[in-house]
């Protein structure tokens, strides 16, 4: 493996008129600036950083105070200034109460008809009912002065049969 050492030629270009001669120098001094422009930027950033984080918390502040006292006047203000020029009349608030009442009172009267005839038909339900148990009790007393009746003249007849055969 052999080493071989190559020279590099550098070409300088030398401009000849006095337009180019100060765009060569405007890049020279460019890339001497460079590396400190770098660190200006760098450090630019750092500050930008520190200052969000200074300004970030007493924004949110100032945001919740504007919140909590100026932005209810505003809208106050606002809203009482809508109303000052709108042309429509406000609307009444008495026609829900009236519907809401009359609604009450027809359920109340509604209730009262439904307890009402809730206790007539209790009551005919009882007399009904009495009426069944003692019509229910009639038939049971037919039904055994029937059965009494019947025995009897089984008896009789059982009577007469032992007598026929004695």
């Amino acid at each position: 493996m052999s080493l071989t050492l190559r020279r590099r030629r550098v070409v300088i270009d030398v401009p000849t008129t006095w337009m180019g001669r100060m765009k060569a120098q405007a890049v020279k001094t460019g890339r001497q600036i460079q590396p400190m422009a770098d660190q200006a930027r760098v450090v630019a950033n750092q500050r930008i950083e520190d200052a969000r984080y200074w300004a970030a918390p007493r924004l949110e502040s100032t945001a919740h105070m504007f919140e909590d006292q100026v932005a209810p006047k505003v809208s106050a203000m606002l809203t009482q200034a809508a109303r000052r020029i709108d042309p429509k009349p406000t609307r009444s608030r008495r026609w829900p109460v009236m519907i809401l009442l009359t609604g009450l009172a027809v359920g109340t009267v509604g209730y009262m008809f439904y307890r009402r005839n809730a206790q007539q038909w209790t009551e005919h339900m009882k007399d009904s009912a009495s009426d069944a148990s003692r019509w229910v009790s009639e038939k049971a007393d037919r039904t055994a002065e029937s059965t009494d009746r019947m025995a009897a003249r089984v008896s009789d007849q059982a009577d007469e049969t032992s007598r026929k055969f004695s």
